[in-house]
């Protein structure tokens, strides 16, 4: 990926995280922050591939997802704004069994793995942040695998949109229904159906490759438990956060 702008241009503050460091830890970061581009479909890393970087998405969303011997696949979770990908670059891992792959396209803010591991290991207010957004997204991850056992594929797709929507500026989502079938680990024809009857509800419009939400309580009201779980887990770890002022 390529370097297109600086942090000054595209404030970190656009990823939670980092606006929550204190100055002193956020300015020695700083100058090793690079802004990339994260077009949509872009491999972040592969199972077993050693990762280099972490990714601090400030405009972009990653989907994390295990792919079968088959070649089918399914989400286990997502992280925009809110989050970073590579934890196990600070757990000790190194490498995971997922990949990670760009949602939807945008910007994050990457950092080198050694840097990582030098702040992290100072104990200041970064390893604090990075070990309870790692218990948040483990929450969303057993949601996930819940929701999918046990709920039915609209209520699998409101989660989905909803959670999906917490992470953008907008209602509106560029994405093909095969995208949603394979984040969700279900049948194409499955999310046409789902699709089809929040649209005759009113909650959404669909055409191909672009979704517009013009009810979001509606899809609340049909969306499973699960969304409600996670929205909760990541406000309770993280909402005592402060928040430097944007430049």
């Amino acid at each position: 990926m390529t370097k297109i702008l600086t942090p000054q241009q595209h404030h970190s503050n656009h990823n939670h995280l980092l606006a929550a460091l204190p100055t002193a830890e956020y300015e020695r970061l700083a100058p090793d922050l690079e802004l990339v581009a994260m077009p949509l479909g872009e491999m972040i890393y592969e199972p077993g591939m050693q990762l280099q970087y972490a990714y601090f998405p400030t405009s972009s969303i990653v989907s994390l997802h295990y792919v079968m011997e088959s070649g089918s696949s399914a989400e286990s979770s997502g992280v925009g704004n809110e989050g970073m990908v590579g934890i196990s670059l600070f757990m000790g891992g190194d490498t995971t069994s997922s990949s990670a792959v760009v949602q939807t396209a945008g910007y994050a803010l990457r950092l080198e793995r050694r840097l990582l591991k030098i702040e992290f290991d100072r104990g200041g207010l970064l390893q604090s942040l990075l070990l309870r957004y790692t218990q948040a997204l483990m929450t969303q991850m057993s949601q996930t695998a819940a929701c999918n056992r046990h709920h039915s594929v609209e209520q699998q797709l409101c989660r989905w949109l909803l959670l999906t929507l917490d992470r953008m500026p907008s209602s509106d989502l560029i994405i093909t229904q095969e995208l949603v079938a394979g984040m969700l680990g279900v049948r194409r024809e499955g999310i046409t159906e789902a699709a089809g009857k929040l649209q005759r509800e009113g909650f959404i419009n669909y055409r191909r490759g672009h979704i517009s939400v013009l009810d979001r309580h509606g899809l609340e009201s049909t969306a499973c438990e699960c969304y409600a779980v996670v929205k909760k887990e990541m406000h309770r770890l993280l909402s005592d956060a402060q928040y430097r002022q944007s430049a």
